[in-house]
Parts: structure tokens; C-alpha cells; sequence
């Protein structure tokens, strides 16, 4: 390995050594999962602001959580770093055969093809009885929606075109509104859980990410809102002391002004 993997393996083993850091030493596979979560989702705020320095720093705290987790399995000897490393690099060749073996590939749904082939006949993949094997139990609701169609749609259940969908959309839309009127939050909670497995159907056949899509529009609406803030701010007035209406011209002044400051 590089000398500077190197070293940051010993720095953890000497965290977690004798002598060591107390927090670091206290610590377990379970009680950094939520760190493991949070170093993800900064990353992936650094990647869409396109900013290289953070980028490169939250790679380093992900990387960081991976040799601590490896660590620890080393001082239970359960597996090691070499072994994590070892076991992903034989995973990626043995799925690339395009490119480490003698397979010809036309483009990328063939790759994708031969990877799912591939993947579907490995240890501990054998005995799967559903094509939903294997999607993480705690995945987040949205990216589980996703996964799940993206599963299905393999073994052919699936909309040939988006027109069905979107109509699809547009009756979910129709029964929830139905709901509206039971006051049952149960139902209504049931019926939007629809409307969103099918906008996500939707984006999907878009070859959209329903998740970006998502954060770049939080990203936008909290733009917008924290201008509208500042400028009522320096107008000497309170939020709180406005009406909707008052707000929404502030809303909508913002939104242009936003506009105005991507064109070219």
C-alpha cells in the first residue's frame, strides 16, 4: 500500500491501543453507523456543489470510517483491511471479464447484463429466492423505491414507455384527493405513498435520480428562502409579523432575482 494508507492504518490502531483515545477506544461496529451515514451524505453535498478541497476532505472522513470499521474487525480477527481491500478488488475483476477476462461488450447495458449474471451466481447470492434479495432493509424510503422498480424491471415487469406511468401518476393523484375527505390519516398516508412510488417510477424511466432531483430542488428552495430572509431583514422587518401574501411578493422577487443571476 501507499505510505499514506499506510500511515493512516497506524494512526487508528494506535487510537484504538492502549493509551490511546478514550472516545476512539469506546467505540463499535454499531455505534458509528450514524458517522458512517453522516461522512456519506457529506460527501455527497460536496460533490453536487462541485467543490474539489471538500470533495477530497469527506473522501478522507469516509475513508477514515472504513479503517476504523476494518480495525476493529482486526482486533476481533473477524477480517482485515487487506482482506476488505482484497475481496472488493477480486469482485471487480471477476465482474469486469470485458475488460480482465476474454467477454466482448457492445455498450453498458450489456456490462450491466453480464454484472447482474455475475453477481446472481457468487457466494451467498445462490440461494436468493425473490429478485428483491438483497436490498438493504434500511435503506432510505425514496432510494428503496427506486432500487425495488429497478429490480423488477429486470425480470420484465415494467412499462415499455412513460405515457402509462404518468397517467399512472395522475390516478394516484385522483385517489389520494378521494382520501382527503375520510380523515383517516392512515389512508391518505396510504394513498401518497402511492403517488410518490409512482413519480419515482416516472423519474426512473427519465433516467432521472428521484434523490437528486430532490436535493437540488432543497437546495433551491433554501436559496430562495434565505434571501427572502435577508432581504426583510434589511428592510427592519420580522418574518413573523408579515402575512403569506407579504411573504410570497418577497418569494417571488427572490425567485426572479435567482433567475436572473444563472443567465448568461
Amino acid at each position: 500500500m501507499s505510505v499514506a494508507m499506510d500511515r493512516l492504518i497506524s494512526i487508528m490502531r494506535r487510537l484504538r491501543a492502549p493509551g490511546g483515545c478514550p472516545w476512539d477506544r469506546e467505540q463499535t461496529h454499531e455505534s458509528l453507523l450514524k458517522c458512517l451515514i453522516e461522512e456519506c451524505y457529506e460527501f455527497y453535498d460536496a460533490a453536487m456543489e462541485k467543490n474539489d478541497h471538500k470533495m477530497a476532505e469527506e473522501l478522507g472522513d469516509l475513508l477514515l470510517q472504513v479503517v476504523f470499521h476494518a480495525t476493529l474487525g482486526e482486533e476481533d480477527k473477524r477480517f482485515t483491511f487487506d482482506e476488505v481491500a482484497t475481496i472488493i478488488a477480486d469482485k471487480l475483476e471477476r465482474r469486469h471479464p470485458h475488460v480482465f477476462a476474454d467477454v466482448s461488450v457492445n455498450n453498458s447495458d450489456e456490462v450491466v447484463i453480464n454484472w447482474d449474471i455475475i453477481k446472481k451466481g457468487e457466494r451467498g447470492n445462490e440461494a436468493r429466492e425473490s429478485v428483491l434479495d438483497g436490498i438493504p432493509i434500511s435503506m432510505p424510503a425514496l432510494l428503496k423505491a427506486h432500487k425495488i422498480q429497478t429490480k423488477v424491471a429486470k425480470v420484465g415487469f415494467d412499462w415499455k414507455e412513460p405515457q402509462p406511468i404518468l397517467n399512472k401518476v395522475k390516478e394516484e393523484i385522483a385517489e389520494f384527493e378521494q382520501e382527503l375527505n375520510s380523515a383517516s390519516v392512515d389512508n391518505m398516508k396510504n394513498e401518497l405513498g402511492d403517488v410518490l412510488f409512482s413519480i419515482v417510477n416516472l423519474a426512473r424511466h427519465y433516467k432521472i435520480d428521484p434523490e437528486e432531483a430532490l436535493a437540488l430542488t432543497n437546495r433551491k428552495f433554501e436559496k430562495r428562502f434565505r434571501g427572502m430572509e435577508k432581504k426583510i431583514k434589511e428592510e427592519g422587518k420580522a418574518m413573523t409579523s408579515l402575512t403569506l401574501e407579504e411573504m410570497d411578493k418577497y418569494w417571488e422577487l427572490e425567485k426572479k432575482q435567482i433567475k436572473l443571476s444563472i443567465c448568461p
